[in-house]
Formats: C-alpha cells, sequence, structure tokens
C-alpha cells in the first residue's frame, strides 16, 4: 500500500488486490496485483507527497489558506487526520473486534484464516504509536498476546505477510523503544511474534532458486507456487521483503534472515537486464523471468521502490548502484509526454525494451516522485541537499522529474467529479510518443497547468474509477475522503467503486492501509519536521516505519557481475 481486502499491492489490474479465503487456498493474490494496486501506491505515494511537499514552492491558492498561522493550522489538521483515524479504528472495535476484515455497511467483520490473523489490529499498531493513542494501543497489544497465534492450517501470500505483519510487528518493536508514551512490560510480543512468523516465512524462499514462492503454509513452513501466472513469482512481491527481514536479522543476530532475503537481489540481478528494468514475473524453480512486460505499476511498482530504501536502510552501495541503472532506464524508456498538457508519464513496455509503449498508467506508479526525491536528497529538504558537496546536476534533474511526475499524479485527483483518484488511468498520446524509445535521448516535457488541458488528456474507464482509499493524498483529498468515504454516524470509512459518479458507489469494506498507511502519512504530513525524521527511518511499502541501521552485524554477501548485462 498498499485485495478483497487484502490489497494485494502488486496484482491484477493494478496490484493490489488480494483474494481472501477462510481456509484453504492462500490469502493471496499479489500486491504486486498490491496495495491492491491502489495499496502499494498509497504507502509510497505518501511519502511522495511529503517529501515533494516539502521542497516545492506553495501555490498561491494554496498559500493563502495556509500560511497564516500555519503552525495553528497543521496541528488542527493533524487532529482531523488523527480524529478519522479513532472514529475508524472505534467502529472497527465495535463492529469486528479479532476480525481479519471490516464491512462497514453491513457492520460486520469476516476472517481470513481459521483463527485470524490480526490483520487489521497488527498493520494497526505504529500508527497508534505515532498518534500517543495508548488506551486502543493497550487494548490491541493485549490481544496479541491473547489471541494472536500463527499455528493455523492456511496459506497466505508472502509478500502481503511479510510488508503488513512481520513489518507491522518490528516497527511497533522499534517505535516501542524510541517513542515516549507507549512503551509498556509487554512489549516483548511484538518481536516475539515476529521471529515466529518470520520462521514459517523462510519456507517461501526454500525454491531451487532462491526466488521466494508466491506463498508459504503457515502450520507447514511450505512455500506454495502461484496459482495463477503458470506458477511465476511476481517481481515486485519477491523483491520487496528486505527492509523487513535484515532489520529482524539485526536485532536477533540471526543472519538467515538477511541472507535468504539478499539471495534474492542476487538472482534477479545476474540476469543481466539491460538498463536496470525487470520483467514483473520471475520463475521460482528456475529463477528467469516469464515475459518481457515492464511496468512500474502493478507486480513491478516496489521492486524500484527498494533498490534506493535498502540502500537508505543499511548504506550497502550496491542497491544505490542499481537505483542510479534503473532511474536512468526509467527516464530513458518510459517518461513520454501527453498530447494536449505535455504531462510527463511513467508508461509501459507490454513487450520489453525496443517494443511499443502503453500510455496507462496505474495510481500505483505515484509512488515513483516520493522516491526519486527520496534518492536525491537523502531523505533532507532540497534546499539542506544542494548545500551539500555530493549535490550535482544529475540530482537537480532528478528532483525536476520528480515535481513533474508528482504533477501528473496530482492531475489524477483533479479531473475526476469527487476528487479522489482511479485505480488507472489511459492517457492520450500522440502515436509518435508511443514508438520505441531504445534509440532516442531521454527527454523531459515542459508541462502546461491548465487543467482544461489535464481534462483532455485523461482518459478514465468505468472498471478503473475505483478508490480504495490508498494514502496518496494530501489536505484537499482528506476532504474528499471525508466528504465520500465516511460511513454514516461516524462508522468508518469505506472504498468507492465510482469516482467519478456523485454520489461515488460504495464498496463495503475498509482497508487495512487507510490505518496502516493512508492516515499514517497525512498525520506526519501535518506533524513538526522532527517526528520520524526520514533522515533516521526508512519506510516499508505498508508505511512501517524501521530505523536507518548501518551495515550492522552483517555486510553484502555478493556482487554485481556486469559483465553479464545484456
Amino acid at each position: 500500500m498498499a485485495g478483497s481486502s487484502v490489497r494485494n499491492r502488486k496484482s491484477g489490474a493494478s496490484h493490489r488486490a488480494i483474494t481472501l479465503r477462510s481456509v484453504g487456498p492462500p490469502i493471496s493474490t499479489p500486491r504486486s496485483a498490491r496495495k491492491a494496486p491502489f495499496i502499494v501506491a498509497a504507502i509510497v505515494f505518501g511519502t511522495s507527497l511529503i517529501l515533494w511537499l516539502s521542497i516545492q514552492a506553495i501555490p498561491s491558492s494554496l498559500e493563502r489558506m495556509w500560511l497564516p498561522n500555519r503552525l495553528e493550522k497543521w496541528e488542527d489538521r493533524r487532529e482531523q487526520v488523527k480524529s478519522a483515524f479513532v472514529s475508524s479504528w472505534d467502529a472497527y472495535s465495535k463492529h469486528a473486534w479479532g476480525y481479519d476484515q471490516f464491512h462497514p455497511i453491513s457492520r460486520k467483520g469476516s476472517m481470513m484464516s481459521p483463527k485470524g490473523l490480526g490483520w487489521i489490529i497488527v498493520d494497526s499498531l505504529d500508527t497508534m504509536m505515532i498518534m500517543n493513542l495508548t488506551s486502543q494501543l493497550s487494548d490491541a497489544r493485549f490481544w496479541l498476546h491473547r489471541k494472536l497465534d500463527y499455528e493455523q492450517d492456511q496459506d497466505v501470500n508472502t509478500f502481503e505477510t511479510t510488508i503488513r505483519m512481520l513489518g507491522g510487528l518490528l516497527s511497533a518493536h522499534y517505535l516501542s523503544k524510541l517513542l515516549p508514551g507507549v512503551s509498556s512490560g509487554r512489549d516483548h510480543v511484538y518481536l516475539s511474534k515476529a521471529v515466529d512468523l518470520a520462521n514459517r516465512l523462510l519456507g517461501a524462499y526454500d525454491s531451487p532458486s532462491g526466488i521466494p514462492y508466491a506463498s508459504i503454509h503457515l502450520a507447514s513452513r511450505r512455500g506454495i507456487v502461484s496459482h495463477a501466472d503458470g506458477g511465476a513469482s511476481s517481481t515486485a512481491e519477491a523483491t520487496t521483503l528486505q527492509l523487513e527481514m535484515k532489520y529482524l536479522s539485526n536485532i536477533t543476530g540471526n543472519d538467515i534472515y538477511w541472507r535468504k532475503a539478499e539471495k534474492v537481489m542476487e538472482v534477479v540481478d545476474g540476469i543481466g537486464m539491460p538498463d536496470g528494468l525487470v520483467p514483473i514475473f520471475i520463475a521460482p524453480h528456475l529463477g528467469r523471468f516469464t515475459t518481457r512486460e515492464i511496468r512500474l505499476g502493478s507486480r513491478g511498482d516496489s521492486y524500484y521502490e527498494y533498490l534506493i530504501k535498502q540502500y537508505l536502510q543499511t548504506s550497502e552501495l550496491i542497491y544505490l548502484d542499481m537505483w542510479e541503472e534503473a532511474l536512468a532506464g526509467i527516464q530513458k524508456h518510459l517518461i513520454i509526454p501527453t498530447k494536449h498538457a505535455r504531462l510527463n508519464i511513467v508508461a509501459e513496455l507490454p513487450s520489453g525494451i525496443g517494443g511499443a509503449l502503453s500510455p496507462k498508467m496505474d495510481h500505483l506508479v505515484c509512488f515513483l516522485p516520493g522516491t526519486i526525491a527520496l534518492g536525491a536528497t537523502d531523505g533532507l529538504t532540497e534546499a539542506e541537499a544542494r548545500r551539500l558537496p555530493s549535490w550535482s546536476p544529475e540530482k537537480a534533474q532528478q528532483m525536476k522529474l520528480a515535481r513533474e511526475l508528482m504533477k501528473t499524479c496530482w492531475g489524477m485527483y483533479k479531473v475526476t467529479r469527487t476528487g479522489l483518484a482511479p485505480e488507472i488511468v489511459w492517457f492520450r498520446t500522440d502515436d509518435s510518443e508511443l514508438q520505441s524509445r531504445s534509440n532516442k535521448p531521454p527527454s523531459l516535457a515542459h508541462s502546461c497547468d491548465s487543467e482544461d488541458a489535464w481534462e483532455k488528456d485523461f482518459n478514465i474507464k468505468p472498471l478503473d474509477a475505483h478508490n480504495l482509499q490508498r494514502p496518496e493524498t494530501v489536505e484537499k483529498i482528506f476532504k474528499a475522503f471525508q466528504e465520500y468515504s465516511a460511513v454514516e454516524f461516524g462508522e468508518g470509512y469505506s472504498s468507492l467503486d465510482n469516482v467519478n459518479q456523485i454520489p461515488p458507489p460504495r464498496r463495503d469494506n475498509m482497508e487495512s492501509f487507510w490505518l496502516a498507511e493512508t492516515l499514517k502519512y497525512l498525520y506526519l504530513l501535518f506533524s513538526p519536521d522532527d517526528v520520524l525524521p526520514l533522515t533516521e527511518v526508512v519506510f516499508n511499502t505498508e508505511a512501517h516505519a524501521l530505523p536507518r541501521m548501518g551495515m550492522g552485524k552483517f555486510k553484502t554477501g555478493w556482487e554485481r557481475n556486469r559483465g553479464q548485462r545484456n
């Protein structure tokens, strides 16, 4: 985020739809299919917005609204976000306590496994800590002690379980030692449950190649190949497990988690795809890609996100090198302008490098501008980063690209009737822009600010017009959530079926990433800069905060073989 309601961020039309079942087939559908598509985007896009707004000049329309008594107004906005979390949590506690999913319209819960996985509770732990909601946190912690048990006859998606559950437990462990007022004598439960879960997840990595299987059976600890896509794993899902596993190795001293997660990166990079751009499916048995299709939306997105974040977490230069190569490849092969407004979009390559482009862009791709800014500034403000000796014309160009892509993402909200973004947009472009860019230099169009021109470029199809409460939001978007997503009588918030219809038809579901990502990022956006500064923490793709820890007790166990590049 960030399915039915485990947004499998990386699959399907976009990426975040996960098919949940009580017992039997795995809780999955890749997040690559994920954060359902809207989720992953939600998380990373939240970071994108925080970073982008921190370095962006405030538009005049917002300047008049924000600057007077800005600190007081931002504190008020932060409290409004906190109130939205509390009302959402209270509705869940009242109608679905202990259940994995909450259906706010029918006011009931449903389970994803025989005894439940704590899906909403665990995903929300660190948000409650950051908001200092000690009473709600105490209830959740007590539930973990008494009820959470992973010894279950249930298949679960490897990726979603890692980023949401393992990430949520590890973030709670970290923040319980960092934030005043949220610690207790029961805090050992976070790490003990994390170790138990991680040991079960290790079975997913026991493939012939080291590429993890799509799912894992919790009780038997047996990896399970995907039930779709010819048994291939989503590339994004396989390569978005590393932050959590490496942090666990550092705090336990057990290197097995680090080595298993690191092996995945070695295998993927060793295939030698040109310009750092990787196809979206990879076979666990062979360690080879099963398609040529390249995209930064579902099933591709968080591979790129975790390249720079692994470098920020551990200072391993190999991942900075991979990120810089991939970013150059994105600029060369995927960035094209729209027809009327000349907005820069991240297109897709259905047939790989050398083939024609598709002007389709998932909302999930909106993780990218913030990730680019994060890589260029190392978590500092742009003004601070520009004063460093390491600042370069290349980084200035990256910030320009980040701004342009953020404008395109903002347009996804501006052109809809509700002010909320759809899952997918098809853009209108000149036919010449869709030809292969392999023999063309990278270019960045100068976009216009005319909303009339924007509207001519956006083509939102009815099946793509749903909104899953993703975290890619700013204040005005939060107001739109309050207006259209809030359930009557303060009984939670729901996903929407069509952002271009008023009133929008609802889906009877409140995504866990609404609590874990969307509201957390909004709360941090309106918080003082010294609350979890990006120079000290890195957020996983579910918005769970982990420390930037350096190499710690371990070191990189592999080297890049550039001679293998195609």
